[in-house]
C-alpha cells in the first residue's frame, strides 16, 4: 500500500495541479485535502473563496476536505497551533506525508519544513523549482485544460482591474514582466474550477467585485450542478 498524504488545498490553481501531478506518482497516495477557513466570513483566507465551492472542488476529487477554522484576526501563533492539532490528528490517521503547491519561495518551503520536524510526517514539494521555471509551467497547466479565476489581486503588484479575469493566455500576455505567471510572490490568488485533476468542471460564475483590506477581490459563485 502507498503512503498516505494531505495535500495544502488553497482552492486555487496551485493545489490543483499538485493533485494532479501527485496523482501521477506511485510512491504516494493523496486521501485529503487540507483549507483553512477564516471562521468569521467562512471563506478560504487569501483567496475569499466560499466554503461551498471548496466542498465541490473536494467532492468532484472524491477526496475528504479537512478544514482548519482560523479567528479573525488570527495571530500566528494560533495559526500553528491549530494547524500542529491537524498534523497530530493525521498522524494518528496513518498520513506520513503533507504536500504543498509551493513554486520556489525558499522561506515558505523552510518554514513548512521546520513545522512538521519531529512530527512523523514529511513534506512535499511536487512543483518545486525556481522563478524560471514558471512560466512554462503556467502553459502547461493552460495546455492541459486548467481554468481558474483571479479571486484576489495585490494592487501593489498588479492593476486591480485583473481580478475576476480567467487564467488562460489572454491573461500571461497581459500580465507586467515583474508579475511572476502563477502569482507565487503574492500578487494573485485563484480558485480553480476545472482541469484534469476534476472529472468535469465545477459550475461557477464571477459575482461582485470589492476592495477591501488593501486588496481587490472577485466574489466566485456557485452554479447548479454540485
Amino acid at each position: 500500500m502507498k503512503p498516505r498524504a494531505l495535500l495544502s488545498w488553497s482552492s486555487g490553481k496551485d493545489s490543483a495541479w499538485s493533485l494532479h501531478v501527485l496523482r501521477q506518482r506511485a510512491d504516494v497516495e493523496v486521501v485529503g485535502l487540507v483549507t483553512t477557513f477564516n471562521e468569521v466570513a467562512d471563506r478560504v483566507a487569501m483567496h475569499a473563496v466560499r466554503r461551498e465551492l471548496v466542498e465541490a472542488q473536494a467532492k468532484a476529487t472524491g477526496l475528504a476536505l479537512w478544514s482548519v477554522a482560523l479567528p479573525w484576526p488570527c495571530s500566528n501563533e494560533e495559526y500553528e497551533r491549530r494547524m500542529q492539532e491537524l498534523v497530530e490528528k493525521a498522524y494518528e490517521n496513518g498520513i506520513r506525508y503533507f504536500a504543498f503547491g509551493d513554486l520556489f519561495l525558499e522561506d515558505i518551503r523552510d518554514y513548512r519544513v521546520r513545522q512538521l520536524a519531529g512530527s512523523g510526517i514529511e513534506p512535499l514539494f511536487p512543483l518545486w523549482g525556481d522563478p524560471a521555471d514558471t512560466p512554462l509551467l503556467a502553459r502547461e497547466m493552460i495546455a492541459a485544460g486548467l481554468q481558474a479565476i483571479l479571486t484576489c489581486v495585490d494592487p501593489k503588484q498588479l492593476d486591480g482591474r485583473f481580478t475576476g479575469r480567467n487564467f488562460d493566455a489572454d491573461l500571461l500576455a497581459d500580465l507586467p514582466s515583474s508579475v511572476d505567471p502563477c502569482g507565487e510572490r503574492g500578487e494573485f490568488h485563484t480558485f480553480c474550477h476545472a482541469g484534469p485533476m476534476f472529472p468535469r468542471p465545477i459550475p461557477c460564475r464571477v459575482g461582485e467585485r470589492v476592495e477591501r483590506d488593501g486588496f481587490h477581490f472577485a466574489d466566485v459563485l456557485s452554479e447548479d450542478g454540485y
